[in-house]
């Protein structure tokens, strides 16, 4: 059996945040691998533009072209119609029976994990390992909300213990938009391929930026 950390999310683009956040998982839990992991179509983003999936793709595959226990993961991008957390633990348990799967989410998405498709069922299919990072819109300390779930969904949380890093998808998009430079933030590869292939260069709406 192996331990596989699932990385979700969009990647729309990938940062260094997203590969610190993999690399703590990586080190802290002793996983096997960290599975990077495109979604096709984000039933939550529906209110603004994503970036093509092979694009997203290719900027995961570069970004972590030469870190050891990193794959790319196109599970989610190949499947039709809206992709939930749920039915993805589901079906990749069906698949690889033989692995154990621990999710990798931010504090925020911890928060929220009430609002997504069938928390119940995200819960009981797996670990989460959650950034012990601050949430300014959290009603209450991390450790309580933690205790919360735990109690009420006998969910397994862990904690994962890194640096904070300032910046998002949306605020990236925002300046590359503007014109401005993100090698601060992005793979030397992905800044390159964004350049080449004129991503984001339209500008944004006020909902675009803050996803």
């Amino acid at each position: 059996m192996a331990d596989i950390g699932i990385m979700g999310g969009t990647f729309d683009p990938i940062h260094n945040g997203h590969l610190l956040l993999g690399r703590q998982a990586y080190t802290e839990y002793g996983l096997d691998e960290i599975w990077f992991m495109p979604s096709g179509t984000p039933p939550h983003k529906r209110d603004h533009h994503v970036t093509e999936v092979e694009d997203r793709c290719e900027m995961v595959r570069l970004a972590i072209a030469d870190t050891p226990g990193f794959r790319l993961s196109e599970f989610e991008a190949e499947r039709c119609g809206n992709t939930y957390t749920s039915d993805t633990l589901r079906l990749l348990h069906q698949t690889y029976p033989q692995h154990r799967f621990f999710f990798i989410i931010g504090a925020d998405s911890l928060y929220q994990i009430e609002n997504w498709h069938h928390p119940a069922e995200v819960m009981e299919q797996t670990i989460l390992l959650v950034a012990c990072r601050e949430y300014p819109a959290a009603d209450c300390p991390i450790e309580e909300r933690i205790a919360y779930l735990e109690s009420h969904y006998q969910a397994d949380i862990r904690r994962l213990h890194c640096e904070e890093f300032d910046v998002s998808s949306g605020e990236l998009r925002e300046l590359l938009a503007k014109g401005k430079p993100v090698f601060k933030y992005v793979p030397k590869a992905v800044e390159q391929y964004i350049a080449d292939h004129r991503l984001y260069t339209k500008p944004q709406t006020e909902a675009e930026a803050t996803n």
